[in-house]
Order: structure tokens, then C-alpha cells, then sequence
């Protein structure tokens, strides 16, 4: 049970590591905050503002592959070697990661993710993100002291993400599962995408399991047994391969962190999403309910 517990971190336990000044090379926190622009917020003004102690900014937008077309893809092992390892982590460093985000998870998983999928399992999601900090009355700060520079080794785990022909050839094969992790109504078509180019619907034979959900109403993680109830109601069977999917792979990673506490570790991410996917794929394989309104 050592992974599961590990995967997440509580406020309480976070909170004593700050006060004990245990925030430093075998420990790094970071604030993740990344907003979709219809949210009208900017997590890196945010944190200057306002962050846990002895944390440090992780840009996914800065942190990704800047010849890509598609946002925040994944970068290579060297970049995401250098990125890290400018923050203060090295190969040992335990990493805890948090949005600011009122879902209590927003864009945390995201980095959880890309951390483990980079060969360092050393990382953990602060349960509640910095709104239950903040409401568990824990410190904050505006202070920034950068961190001195590690040695960090990536080694990426290609079998942990999906690309667009992965997508395709899977409607035949059906070698694993999708889950798509958009709200319902853009997994359905029926109301629109947060980028203007980019219309609703989802990927042909995937399943709809919003990440929001995966959180109860105060953006805790839910407990395993309703985690397994939830993927059990969205006939997602956990004893096979299965891909997460969203917007720009970013939320998909919630359902790859659920997964994980369940006892699956190893789920995939489709990392250019419904945004890739409505841009390359033929009309055949966007399946919409707008559309059949036409």
C-alpha cells in the first residue's frame, strides 16, 4: 500500500514538514497552477503573490514542446531533465505538487504525472490543493528564495503515453480503453469547448468520467472504495489498459492518479486529446450529437 499512500500527501503532514524547515533538497514543493483562459486567472501572478512556504512555480506551458502546434505537449528527457533539476530536484528529492485552482485539483496531476512518467516516482498530490491549505488555516507567503540547482535524470516511459496514430488504430483494435474526463455535456456535443477552433464531442467508443468527479464537493481525492464504485458505474474495467483523454491532456491525469490509488498504476494519457484529435481526425471519427443536429 506504500504507492497509494504516497500518491497523496495531506495538508497536515505538508504543513509539519514546512514548519520543521524540511522544505529543501530531499523535499520540494511546487505550485502547478495553470488556468484555461475563459478562467481569467494567471497562476504564475498568483504565486507571487501568494504560495505555500519554500514552494517553487512549475510553468506547464514553459515545461512542454515548444515546436508543437498543440498546447503544453510533452517536452523531451533532456528538457524536463534540465526544467527539474533548475527547481531544486534531484533523482532523490521527494516532489509534492498543488494548484490553487477552487477544485481543490486542477493541473496538479498533470505534472504528478509527468514526473513518474519521467522515471521519478518520488511525488506526491497535496489532497485539497492550496484551497484546503488555505481554509486549514496553514501558512502562506509572497516570498521567493530560488532553490539551488540539482542533478536531475529523466528517462521517459514511452508505453505511459498515447499519440494521435496510437488513437486511431485503437477504434479497431481496441487494445485499451479511453476515458475521456471532459464535463458530459462537451463529451456529448452538446455545449462547446473552452477553445474557439475547436468544436465538441469525443473519440469513438471512449467513456466519460469528468474529473471533477473524482473529488467530493471540498476538492478532496475520494476514498478507494468510492473511486472503484465510480470507474465500476462508468464501465471501466480497471483490470485492463486503459487511456485518459481531455482537452490538452491535462485533466486526464485525474483519472490516471485515481486509477493509481485503486491499485492500477501504469494508466496512459493521450497527450494532444480532444484538441488534437478534433483537428486531425476525419468527421468519421468525431463523434458529436451537435453534429447530428446539422
Amino acid at each position: 500500500m506504500a504507492t497509494q499512500t504516497r500518491a497523496l500527501v495531506t495538508a497536515k503532514w505538508l504543513a509539519n514538514m514546512v514548519k520543521s524547515n524540511r522544505v529543501g533538497p530531499s523535499l520540494r514543493v511546487l505550485d502547478t497552477s495553470w488556468y484555461l483562459p475563459m478562467m481569467k486567472r494567471d497562476g504564475k501572478k498568483e504565486f507571487a503573490q501568494t504560495h505555500i512556504p519554500g514552494a517553487s512555480f512549475f510553468d506547464i506551458d514553459e515545461c512542454s514542446d515548444g515546436t508543437s502546434h498543440f498546447d503544453h505537449m510533452l517536452p523531451t528527457e533532456r528538457f524536463f531533465a534540465d526544467y527539474a533539476g533548475n527547481l531544486g530536484i534531484g533523482s532523490d528529492t521527494h516532489v509534492v505538487v498543488y494548484d490553487a485552482s477552487d477544485f481543490g485539483a486542477f493541473s496538479c496531476t498533470r505534472v504528478w504525472w509527468m514526473f513518474r512518467l519521467f522515471g521519478h516516482p518520488q511525488v506526491s498530490v497535496l489532497d485539497g490543493g492550496f484551497r484546503h491549505w488555505v481554509r486549514s488555516g496553514h501558512p502562506v507567503t509572497g516570498a521567493y528564495t530560488k532553490p539551488e540547482r540539482s542533478d536531475f535524470t529523466a528517462a521517459i516511459n514511452g508505453s505511459w503515453v498515447k499519440s494521435f496514430e496510437d488513437i486511431t488504430d485503437n477504434i479497431a483494435a481496441q487494445q485499451f480503453q479511453v476515458v475521456d474526463v471532459r464535463p458530459y455535456a462537451r463529451f456529448r456535443g452538446r455545449e462547446p469547448e473552452p477553445r474557439e477552433s475547436v468544436q465538441p464531442g469525443h473519440i469513438p467508443g471512449s467513456k466519460c468520467m469528468p474529473f471533477f468527479r473524482f473529488m467530493d464537493e471540498n476538492g478532496m481525492m475520494l476514498s478507494t472504495e468510492e473511486l472503484m464504485k465510480f470507474f465500476q458505474k462508468s464501465q471501466v474495467d480497471l483490470n485492463k489498459p486503459i487511456c485518459g483523454s481531455c482537452g490538452s491532456g491535462v485533466t486526464a491525469c485525474h483519472m490516471v492518479l485515481a486509477a493509481h490509488l485503486c491499485g492500477y498504476p501504469g494508466a496512459s494519457v493521450y497527450d494532444g486529446s480532444w484538441y488534437e484529435w478534433y483537428t486531425k481526425a476525419p468527421p468519421e471519427h468525431v463523434v458529436s450529437e451537435a453534429k447530428s443536429k446539422l
